[in-house]
């Protein structure tokens, strides 16, 4: 491997923190791949990985190398791209980043028919909660959930998530459906136990146009929405959920939204891509995809 290769070679390495899978991913040996990033060290003069029997780390010189290496990679890929023409088939591999409840239920089912209908093209899907570095991990998009932080990036609003207070009926029949805000302290809570901190979030609601935030004693703490949906399912108390993971209880009956006037403003819901990329035919049709959720709502 010589020039761009060993870039490539690199940048899959770093990537896949292994020398094996980048090569089966570049159709190579292990062996090929690893002497081309030592060239590749040698020319430099620094080393990139931090090697063990199984796998590799990349070193500070490797990792600021890597993240320029991207976006090299990245524009080159685009520019063929954009060279081959704005209407021609999407080729090569769509990779977007997804909540992954909202991922589940709302983006799936339409990438699920954006791929039926470009069958040349693959789809990598990421589903976490967490936020993922776009240009890091080589995506082309990632859908986001509330205020955007990261302004580098090009974003594009597809969707609003709500945020409904549920309970059971039977739940509601023994204890009593609370009225305002203040009727909430005598109620079991059912709240989401955040990963990163261990922290119960707290509950958003909204007095008139003033948003109010509680932090109710946990009768119950989970650490996934779904779960959450079916421990108030089950008599346990009020959750506080996005609404679209209690679409099909609340249809049913088995769940009953409680205190809908004080509802919290709904949070957005963004397509976010790197903004100094060109848009190669597969991300521009991913995003009109995706605008379906938009279009819905007009």
């Amino acid at each position: 491997m010589s020039g761009v290769q060993q870039f490539l070679a690199f940048a899959q390495a770093a990537r896949r923190g292994s020398f094996a899978e980048a090569a089966r991913d570049l159709g190579s040996s292990p062996s090929t791949v690893a002497k081309s990033i030592a060239r590749l060290e040698v020319q430099l003069g620094v080393k990139l990985f931090h090697r063990t029997t199984r796998r590799v780390s990349l070193t500070d010189d490797g990792e600021r190398l890597y993240r320029r290496c991207e976006r090299v990679l990245a524009e080159v890929e685009d520019l063929q791209a954009e060279a081959a023409g704005a209407r021609a088939a999407p080729s090569g591999t769509l990779r977007i980043d997804l909540p992954i409840t909202y991922g589940r239920r709302i983006v799936m089912p339409l990438l699920a028919d954006f791929a039926r209908q470009h069958p040349a093209l693959k789809l990598d899907v990421r589903l976490q909660d967490g936020y993922a570095d776009l240009v890091r991990e080589g995506l082309d998009m990632a859908v986001r959930v509330g205020a955007l932080q990261d302004s580098s990036l090009a974003a594009r609003r597809i969707d609003w998530q709500s945020l409904v207070l549920v309970a059971s009926p039977d739940y509601l029949a023994e204890h009593g459906t609370p009225k305002r805000i203040d009727d909430l302290a005598r109620h079991a809570a059912i709240v989401f136990r955040m990963p990163s901190s261990g922290r119960s979030r707290p509950w958003q609601l909204r007095q008139g146009r003033r948003p109010v935030q509680l932090q109710p004693e946990p009768q119950v703490q989970v650490n996934d929405g779904e779960g959450m949906v079916a421990a108030a399912a089950l008599g346990l108390g009020l959750a506080q959920v996005p609404d679209y993971m209690a679409t099909d209880e609340l249809a049913q009956g088995t769940l009953v939204e409680v205190l809908r006037l004080h509802r919290p403003a709904p949070m957005p819901i963004h397509v976010v891509m790197p903004s100094s990329r060109l848009m190669p035919p597969r991300v521009k049709l991913a995003l009109e995809a995706l605008d379906v959720l938009r279009k819905r709502q007009a």
